[in-house]
């Protein structure tokens, strides 16, 4: 994911209020412009004077290429070019895509950023001095700041009861959209999209921010292609709500509930046969995604019908993909 900072050249009251309001990561300053900031926000901050592991450098020829490239091997480097040429940029993504960082001063510059070679920068810094900017490059970082999943179908194969169990409800600090939910799944494997509680039901206000996601011990897609146990969440923490298209947005956990229901053990096979599990809350209000995007009530579900699910090639372990002989049944 692409991290936003602000080089704040010169004190500016109301360029630091828009970058914090607009969630900025990270604020350059002077020392003696810290103790400001913190009164308007809490926000990182990094004094640039003291900094022993930020280097600035200004590409003009190949030289200070060579130059960028050797600092990357052990510090942040943040670059800008004199007449923004991508090829050097490409050059120094060879050599560390982990620590480069582009100033930008405009959205354009932002968009080119995170797009070179497919993979763009680590992270980009804004240098303005005019209102308004930091907020649209913002926004148009968060629209490219997703990941995504290659979800695959899943044909059902078994819907067995097995009884009272410690079920989690993550509840969001957004409202998800109808067709949108959490990758969950008893193998870091394969995974089945849980949708939201946003459907209307006869018995339940909905709840668009909450997803039932099943047992404790179950896997749930996190960022940075990572996996976190259900049971381990908190406040706070970011997870992935991702639509029956694939597309990955980040969510932050706002609560979660982990209560005794009884539950369901259900089993699907993709088309190489190779078959998945998750355990999930015995309620109606409890819904997977058909292939055509369409909520699909638990309680409905049969022998047969096709879901969304998604099937890795990789284990985990301690949540981080790994290529090893690892069993999980």
């Amino acid at each position: 994911m692409v991290s936003c900072w602000l080089n704040l050249t010169n004190w500016n009251k109301d360029i630091v209020i828009e970058a914090i309001e607009s969630g900025i990561d990270c604020i350059l300053c002077c020392s003696e412009d810290i103790p400001k900031i913190n009164e308007l926000g809490i926000v990182k901050t990094v004094s640039i004077q003291s900094s022993t592991d930020i280097e600035f450098i200004e590409i003009k020829n190949k030289s200070d290429e060579l130059k960028a490239a050797e600092l990357l091997k052990t510090k942040t480097v943040i670059v800008k070019t004199s007449d923004w040429s991508i090829i050097p940029i490409e050059n120094l993504l060879a050599v560390s895509s982990e620590r480069l960082f582009l100033i930008v001063k405009n959205e354009d510059e932002a968009l080119l950023a995170v797009q070179i070679m497919e993979k763009g920068v680590n992270g980009i810094v804004i240098e303005t001095e005019k209102t308004g900017i930091i907020s649209s490059i913002l926004k148009t970082i968060k629209s490219q700041n997703t990941e995504h999943f290659n979800l695959s179908m899943l044909s059902v194969t078994g819907i067995n009861q097995i009884g009272i169990c410690d079920r989690v409800c993550v509840d969001l600090c957004s409202n998800l959209p109808i067709g949108s939910g959490l990758l969950v799944g008893n193998s870091s494997m394969g995974s089945f999209l849980v949708h939201a509680e946003n459907i209307e039901n006869n018995y339940v206000a909905p709840r668009p921010f909450r997803v039932n996601a099943g047992a404790v011990h179950a896997y749930i897609k996190v960022p940075n292609n990572k996996t976190r146990y259900l049971a381990e969440l908190k406040s706070g923490d970011p997870v992935l709500a991702v639509n029956f298209k694939g597309e990955a947005v980040i969510e932050y956990v706002g609560r979660i509930k982990i209560e005794k229901r009884p539950m369901l053990n259900i089993t699907a096979k993709d088309k190489l046969e190779n078959e998945y599990s998750i355990i999930l809350q015995n309620a109606e209000t409890i819904r997977l995604v058909s292939v055509k995007g369409e909520p699909l009530s638990i309680v409905s579900l049969k022998i047969g019908d096709e879901i969304m699910g998604c099937v890795e090639k990789s284990a985990r372990h301690f949540g981080i993909s790994i290529d090893e002989s690892i069993s999980e049944n």
